[in-house]
């Protein structure tokens, strides 16, 4: 794959064509050498965007010699697209309402910096007909389809009628204007439990819940109308039958002003979470050559049908038997877009970026071959075991894999930035390719494990776990594949072996002598007895008692013996291992440790970080703390107080003092990084105090509601 990266600009030198001619053959070169009817030469792009897709058209940009802009809010003016660009200018407060949605603000910039062309990236403004209206009237290219595709594919209930008429299968459901609450319910019943609740101008997820019920459905609606409307001002529903254990299959298309469309495969994007995808690959496992070429050819007639331009994604729901069925069209470059160019060659923001300035596709439908096989994973700042809620915080320590041609980290943050409450919290995209689905997805698991943050969770262990699971090996994917395979996707890692635990014992063990020895250095007196840790005794060899957190509720000690020859034994829970080891690097709170226990060697990396170990080795990262003191713990005296997960707005509050609630019930909403979250009771209770109001942004661990546990 060492071409992934090689695709130049049309026109370019010879070395270019035969490269292209190597990959694809003389006729790719000879097409892609001519496209020269009506250019409008892009010669620099504003870019109105942030983090990791900011970063991505940069750099294609630069590498096609255009001069980039960036734009940035408050909150991210040291950030990494910043420093990347150009020239970058500041559009307003963190609030993406008042920065990276503001149109006049951005459009001033791009005609104020010279920039002929705005590429949109993806979410904000990228299928913002207004926006791309109000781009082509002030002369501004538009990276981007023309805004009649944008709005015929962005209301889900014309792009249905749209599709149906162009020949493309689409499922069953209610895409009426009556959006009364009755209406809604009535037809939800006709279509048959269970169904889908999606807003007409949703997408990723915001705005949709599944109901499975009649019982469900009211909450259900009121919840996916209140997110929708926060999301896109715009709270019209469609209702639409449910298929059970579907997979989610997406076409890559591609279109130019010259009336040519390409398909560039599939990818399959079944395993998510809240309705969100967190692993990506391409191509779709098991499907047959007849299904691949019948789903592309229907992602065509869909682009076609609404006179498409650029990059634009095709989203199928697929049942059991492949049988495939239209969901919605996204019209803007996807996140997931890195497996399809993995596979294919190709470089589309190239593409785009050329189309967009008249250029014809460099390729036909004959020309493109699907190579090997590409995951992505998504690297988000969550709390898997919590529900998935995402966090904030720095990134104290951050080492990704290395990358290279067939390993990319898509990212938008760098060691010591900080993940914040008013965006995604995405920190990176890790995409990996092979020449066969297997050894890719080794390498996925490999590069997974060479991932190392600290400073917040992250859900990297989660997806580890997922691409480890026998069935996902197996590629039986589906939309369902992470509440089905809960129990074996969500494992106790909170039990440490004896192996992690000596590690841990003997990186704080090394962490403290080092640290004395520069203390003593600098102290003008190196040989003082009082600043060694050596743990040298005379007639008796020194024995330390560590203790570790094992489990919510249980601690472990760890028993260390200082041995004369510098190796140390260590008992935990009656058994002894005998342990030794150096620090063979270090750097900040980083320490790289080799260790031998029992006879077995081991590399791991250790960091150090308020009061906690963090160990990352082959078996993924795990974290070790040290118990509380008791006088240090809370208590309630049977008076619960429930807190926020994380810092964000309350949006609705169910409870009034003296209410009555069961385990399970709805407390409040609490939206954060564009996602509403329902915070339920813990357990059966009578409301004492109500400590929020609804519009209140609230830290994370802030107390919200107490109330009295019925004994």
């Amino acid at each position: 794959m060492a071409s992934v990266w090689r695709v130049g600009r049309p026109l370019v030198s010879a070395e270019f064509c035969r490269n292209a001619r190597l990959h694809f053959g003389t006729q790719w070169a000879k097409r892609y050498s001519s496209s020269t009817a009506s250019i409008t030469p892009i010669n620099k792009v504003l870019i109105a965007n942030r983090g990791e897709i900011a970063c991505r058209v940069i750099r294609t940009a630069k590498k096609l010699g255009i001069r980039t802009v960036a734009v940035y809010s408050d909150a991210d003016q040291n950030s990494m697209h910043v420093a990347m660009a150009d020239e970058a200018y500041n559009i307003g407060p963190a609030a993406s309402q008042l920065s990276y949605l503001n149109k006049q603000k951005i459009l001033q910039v791009a005609k104020s910096s010279g920039a002929q062309a705005i590429h949109p990236g993806y979410g904000f403004l990228s299928e913002n007909t207004e926006f791309a209206d109000l781009c082509d009237k002030e002369g501004v290219i538009f990276v981007g389809p023309p805004s009649s595709a944008i709005k015929d594919m962005g209301i889900k209930s014309t792009s249905k009628h749209i599709m149906s008429a162009a020949g493309v299968p689409i499922i069953e459901g209610y895409h009426g204007e009556n959006q009364s609450d009755a209406k809604l319910k009535e037809e939800a019943a006709r279509i048959g439990y269970p169904v889908m609740l999606k807003a007409v101008r949703g997408g990723g997820g915001k705005g949709m819940r599944i109901v499975m019920t009649e019982s469900d459905f009211d909450e259900a609606l009121e919840s996916a109308r209140r997110e929708a409307l926060k999301s896109f001002d715009d709270d019209v529903m469609l209702v639409e039958k449910f298929v059970q254990t579907p997979r989610h299959v997406e076409v890559q298309v591609f279109g130019d002003r010259h009336g040519n469309y390409v398909y560039l495969f599939e990818r399959d994007c079944s395993v998510q979470r809240r309705h969100q995808k967190i692993i990506e690959e391409a191509p779709a496992p098991g499907l047959s050559e007849d299904v691949r070429k019948r789903i592309g050819e229907a992602a065509v007639k869909a682009a076609r049908a609404v006179n498409y331009v650029g990059a634009g994604t095709v989203e199928f729901i697929m049942d059991k038997n492949q049988n495939f069925y239209f969901m919605e069209m996204n019209t803007r470059l996807q996140v997931e877009h890195p497996v399809t160019e993995m596979i294919t060659g190709t470089d589309l923001v190239e593409w785009q970026l050329n189309v967009a300035a008249g250029e014809k596709l460099p390729i036909s439908q004959d020309d493109l071959q699907l190579k090997g096989h590409s995951f992505e994973a998504r690297i988000y700042a969550e709390d898997p075991d919590n529900g998935f809620l995402p966090g904030a915080g720095p990134l104290i320590h951050l080492s990704p894999p290395n990358a290279g041609d067939e390993i990319r980290v898509e990212t938008g943050v760098r060691q010591g930035d900080e993940v914040t409450t008013f965006y995604d919290p995405m920190i990176a995209k890790l995409v990996v390719w092979s020449s066969d689905r297997t050894s890719a997805l080794d390498k996925l698991r490999k590069s997974l494990q060479d991932y190392h943050i600290v400073g917040l969770k992250t859900n990297i262990r989660f997806l580890d776990d997922v691409a480890k699971h026998p069935e996902f090996r197996l590629g039986n994917v589906h939309t369902d594949f992470i509440p089905q395979f809960e129990s074996e996707l969500f494992p106790d890692h909170s039990a440490r072996s004896s192996i992690t635990l000596c590690q841990a014992a003997l990186g704080l063990i090394l962490h403290e002598q080092r640290s004395s020895m520069q203390e003593s250095l600098l102290s003008g007196d190196p040989f003082s007895p009082f600043s060694s840790s050596s743990g040298v005794r005379v007639n008796e060899n020194l024995t330390r008692n560590v203790v570790f957190n094992d489990g919510a509720d249980s601690q472990i000690e760890v028993f260390a013996t200082y041995l004369p020859d510098g190796s140390y034994t260590m008992k935990i829970g009656g058994k002894t291992h005998t342990v030794v080891g150096r620090i063979t690097e270090s750097d900040g709170n980083a320490m790289h440790l080799l260790s031998t226990i029992d006879g077995e060697k081991s590399q791991t990396k250790l960091v150090l970080h308020e009061g906690a170990i963090h160990i990352f080795s082959q078996v993924g990262g795990v974290e070790i703390t040290s118990p509380v003191p008791e006088y240090l713990e809370d208590s309630s005296s049977g008076t619960m107080g429930d807190r926020a997960p994380m810092q964000g707005d309350i949006t609705h509050i169910y409870v009034q003092l003296g209410s009555q609630v069961d385990k399970g019930d709805p407390l409040l909403a609490l939206e954060s990084m564009k996602m509403e979250y329902v915070i339920r009771a813990p357990k059966k209770g009578v409301i004492e105090r109500i400590l929020v109001a609804k519009g209140n942004n609230v830290q994370k661990n802030a107390p919200l509601i107490v109330y009295k546990q019925e004994s």
